[in-house]
């Protein structure tokens, strides 16, 4: 016998979810978008079997709630954050960097991470260059099978994320989690954007 299903019940739920996962990264700075809806599917009293919203739904809240809550804050740590991330892909030119994640999406919380995608033949070719311009850093684990190597350079107000993939990984295209394509933006088309004030599309 076919199980009913309340769909409507479940869509209102899910962005019940979502809504409250938004507020937590927000407000407590959580970077992981599957702890965020766990922690807020518990703080709603619902089952560990609830089914849980898409990333997408997340982020979309979370523009609202900024929106809403936090505006001045927000637009100025973004513009603060993607000048940080001008000035390192500055540095790192002949790697071919790119921005991705929250940075450029615009979404960044309050203990942010720049995350730039980096092309070279071989990780140690980054280490090097990065010790030769003594720029500490330190190695994290990727996210993605795909990357060779994660090194994490500390900033006072974030963590830079360079993301190593193999040279040949810069045509292909890189998808989330749950499937959706990473945008990311080139050097030129960073610069547009933060001469633009945030209002050119990432």
């Amino acid at each position: 016998m076919n199980r009913h299903v309340d769909y409507p019940r479940a869509a209102k739920q899910r962005k019940r979810i979502a809504s409250a996962a938004a507020r937590l990264v927000a407000e407590n700075g959580i970077s992981d978008f599957a702890v965020a809806k766990r922690k807020a599917a518990k703080s709603l009293g619902l089952p560990e079997t609830t089914p849980l919203p898409e990333n997408a739904a997340i982020e979309s809240e979370l523009s609202v709630y900024r929106a809403l809550f936090q505006p001045d804050e927000q637009s100025e740590q973004i513009d603060y954050l993607r000048h940080k991330a001008k000035e390192i892909m500055l540095i790192l030119q002949r790697f071919k960097p790119y921005l991705t994640g929250s940075v450029l999406e615009g979404t960044a919380g309050r203990y942010p991470e720049i995350d730039v995608q980096l092309f070279a033949d071989s990780a140690k070719d980054v280490e090097v260059f990065l010790l030769n311009r003594h720029i500490p850093f330190a190695h994290t684990t990727p996210r993605s099978e795909r990357a060779e190597a994660v090194l994490s350079i500390l900033d006072e107000e974030a963590s830079i994320n360079l993301i190593i993939y193999p040279p040949h990984e810069e045509r292909v295209t890189i998808r989330s989690r749950d499937g959706r394509v990473r945008r990311r933006a080139h050097l030129d088309k960073l610069i547009k954007l933060l001469n633009s004030n945030g209002k050119e599309t990432p």
